[in-house]
């Protein structure tokens, strides 16, 4: 057995995210279970992993109880981008909501520490620039995006009152616009709209007039940040602002990746969508100080890995 070996659950472990945070697990010489639906997840994120003694690989929706024996749990599963889960969007809330409560009764009955992956949405359209964990948010609660926003704000509930009631050990982190390797080409996220675009010379589409504001952080400073979250002492749960807090504008970005790639797309401009936020940007004074983590990645170190790998999965190139 090796020294503070751990059994750890990762759910939505062949997700975007996911993926990463097995591969980092497996290194650190943990014992992984990955468990994905494949609704947004595919093993060709998890392939290298396969042959791995201390990696292993379950089908199954989290919706459903799930019966297993770990030290931890992060809990990754659900759809995050609107693309993917304004398809169903009953299925997104139940996702979120009973996900939650069958991930903590799982961790209550094996007396195992659980992270939520919570999100900025939470914050809905901020009405405080940038937004600090102290802030309840602006979210409209019947919108297209509500069974997002709304469920993973009542999995944040149910993680708390578990804390409350069954003092169950919880770490609650809210995730920023994070891009990186192996998000998926069709999810509708700015960064991978953006590159695919630009690597097939077609219009860059931008919505609104191009001056609302996001912040970026690359998928490695992020997966750092979610070990240092569950390794904090048990009186720690969060929730903790996790992104990049430099702030760029979606022309900025746009131009930066039709420079990158060398691209002859030009930008278009189409409506903006309802209920899409003008201004997203994280306080990480809370990570600052207690995790000691801060993004190590800029923005364009990051979009050149990212290009890189969408360069090897587009048709002609």
């Amino acid at each position: 057995m090796i020294f503070n070996q751990k059994r750890v659950l990762v759910t939505g472990g062949a997700g975007f995210l996911g993926s990463h945070l097995c591969e980092r697990l497996v290194k650190d010489r943990h014992d992984v279970l990955c468990v994905d639906n494949f609704f947004t997840g595919t093993k060709k994120n998890i392939s290298h992993l396969l042959s791995n003694p201390g990696f292993e690989i379950m089908r199954h929706d989290i919706t459903f109880p799930l019966y297993v024996e770990v030290d931890e749990i992060y809990n990754l599963a659900c759809p995050a981008s609107p693309v993917h889960y304004q398809f169903d969007p009953v299925q997104t809330t139940k996702t979120s909501v009973h996900g939650a409560i069958n991930v903590l009764g799982l961790a209550k009955r094996i007396k195992a520490k659980v992270f939520q992956a919570s999100t900025s949405e939470v914050y809905g359209n901020p009405a405080i620039h940038p937004q600090p964990e102290t802030y309840w948010g602006n979210v409209n609660p019947i919108g297209h995006r509500s069974c997002y926003d709304e469920g993973k704000r009542c999995a944040e509930t149910l993680f708390f009152d578990y804390y409350r009631q069954h003092k169950l050990r919880i770490k609650v982190g809210r995730i920023f616009n994070t891009y990186g390797p192996r998000m998926h080409p069709n999810d509708g996220r700015v960064v991978s709209n953006f590159i695919v675009q630009a690597l097939q010379n077609n219009p860059i589409t931008v919505y609104g007039d191009g001056n609302q504001t996001r912040s970026f952080c690359y998928v490695d400073d992020l997966i750092e940040v979610f070990i240092r979250i569950m390794d904090t002492p048990d009186d720690f749960t969060g929730p903790v602002n996790i992104g990049n807090p430099e702030e760029f504008t979606i022309n900025e970005l746009a131009e930066m990746i039709i420079n990158l790639t060398k691209s002859n797309s030009t930008i278009k401009y189409e409506p903006l969508p309802f209920d899409d936020p003008l201004q997203r940007k994280p306080d990480i004074t809370l990570a600052k100080k207690t995790l000691h983590w801060n993004p190590k990645t800029t923005l364009q170190e990051g979009l050149i890995n990212t290009i890189e790998y969408f360069r090897g999965r587009i048709s002609g190139y």
